[in-house]
């Protein structure tokens, strides 16, 4: 197949067909989102208290504890599955990055609760019949309904919690820490039948309805988001790669071409998790964000080596079949507010700002961080990009001592920070020191948008 023509040369069509919809505040949703969590918890609360009469004693303390946890628990774990079931609305109007963010707060806060659970129901308990914890817990595993399943549950859902910790999760690579991660699934399912039999706030009526639609439901949704919608829209696009064109030292250009690619909607700014049909590749469903705007003809994404999968995509053949599950992301020009607009990007980081830049309205100035200057991505599309539109592109480079403090960097090449709306994607520890520097020169919280890796 002849190579494609570069994207920029469709950047007028690209502009007039993703101009936003702008009609609610860019913190609406997240808060109506965070509102109808909070408040379904609260309801399980209500549940508990109606349910709950006098406690006296030590074990009646810690048996309500532990009914209160049990409950709470049994609650969060359909909710963190629903934060990633890629539901349209939520992706595009809270953003997968925000959703990725809540669901790993919400997942130490299930373990916690789940601990809890464990301990104060087993000590109640004991306390109760007048014997030792190790004696009640043995007897409530193999004696009470649904426990063997519930117990099994319960430690794939500690073992993932495990693995998903920070420090272990730098130590495994983003295949092995998504399979193992998939056990949560699991884990909810042995649980779900104990959460009925033994417990007494939920019984035969409204309450127990409502938890069988709580967990129907997200099941519902999460066969239909998470498997349904993506071989769907495999038939239907029939994606493939066109070309993989290097860009620089270790990054690569990958162009895919399908059918009807103008029905996917892709905004610039959003990413796919793309599965590739490919031995070794065609299990994980990786993401990586468009580095241009969408084209009726191709999609492009741009790739760094930040391991196995990534070197592997790099010696993709064209034809090779692609599965592609999005388009997700709300760093788009949905949050756009401000005249001034300042997208900070480094290394691969770059890729979802090269299309907003080509895309966004406004005065819009591009920085890249780089240690050396070969590592600086798109310099001539930038430039020329920059050159159409009226736009800005400078670079930051050099070492963290050559560099110095970010923000004094910042202010120096950018003097009217402060006024700028700004667009943040990089590696982590980047992205953390920017919002510090960019919160001291004066941006406001609301006014800075940031792209994580870790999705």
């Amino acid at each position: 197949m002849a190579a494609i023509a570069p994207p920029g040369n469709a950047g007028s069509t690209a502009r007039r067909a993703h101009r936003p919809d702008r009609r609610f505040p860019v913190a609406a949703a997240p808060a109506a989102a965070l509102a109808a969590i909070g408040a379904g918890a609260l309801g399980v609360l209500v549940l508990w208290w109606q349910g709950t009469g006098s406690v006296t004693g030590a074990a009646g303390w810690l048996t309500g504890a532990g009914r209160i946890t049990g409950l709470l628990a049994g609650y969060a774990a359909p909710v963190l599955l629903l934060l990633m079931a890629r539901i349209p609305v939520l992706e595009r109007e809270v953003g997968a990055d925000r959703l990725a963010r809540w669901h790993a707060f919400g997942g130490r806060y299930l373990v916690s609760l789940v601990t809890v659970h464990v301990l104060t129901i087993v000590w109640g308990y004991a306390l109760t019949d007048g014997r030792g914890l190790l004696p009640e817990g043995v007897d409530i595993v193999f004696h009470y309904p649904e426990m063997i399943k519930a117990s099994l549950g319960t430690l794939v859902m500690l073992g993932t919690g495990a693995v998903s910790a920070r420090a272990a999760r730098r130590k495994l690579s983003y295949e092995v820490w998504y399979y193992l991660h998939l056990a949560t699934y699991l884990a909810v399912a042995l649980a779900f039948g104990h959460q009925l039999a033994t417990g007494a706030d939920l019984g035969d009526g409204p309450a127990g309805l409502a938890w069988y639609a709580l967990y129907l439901g997200t099941a519902a949704l999460l066969g239909w988001y998470r498997l349904a919608v993506p071989w769907l829209r495999d038939r239907r696009h029939r994606l493939q790669v066109a070309e993989v064109r290097p860009e620089g030292p270790g990054v690569v250009s990958l162009f895919l071409t399908g059918r009807r690619l103008e029905e996917l909607r892709a905004e610039p700014g959003q990413f796919f998790r793309l599965q590739f049909q490919a031995p070794g590749l065609r299990w994980a469903a990786n993401p990586y964000s468009l580095s241009a705007p969408a084209h009726p003809r191709f999609l492009r994404f741009t790739v760094k080596d930040l391991g196995g999968h990534s070197a592997a995509v790099a010696r993709l053949r064209p034809g090779t079949r692609v599965r592609a599950e999005g388009p997700y992301g709300a760093f788009t020009a949905r949050l756009h507010r401000q005249r001034k607009v300042l997208l900070l990007g480094a290394g691969v980081g770059i890729t979802p700002l090269r299309a907003l830049f080509e895309t966004l309205p406004g005065e819009i100035t591009l920085v890249q961080r780089a240690r050396r200057p070969e590592e600086l991505l798109f310099t001539a599309e930038l430039s020329e990009v920059a050159r159409r539109r009226g736009g800005r592109v400078l670079a930051l480079t050099g070492s963290r001592s050559q560099v110095g403090d970010l923000g004094t960097a910042l202010r120096r090449i950018v003097p009217d920070l402060a006024s700028h709306e700004v667009y943040l994607c990089g590696p982590e520890p980047l992205a953390e020191e920017a919002v510090r520097a960019l919160r001291a020169a004066g941006v406001r919280p609301g006014a800075i948008h940031r792209e994580s890796f870790a999705l």
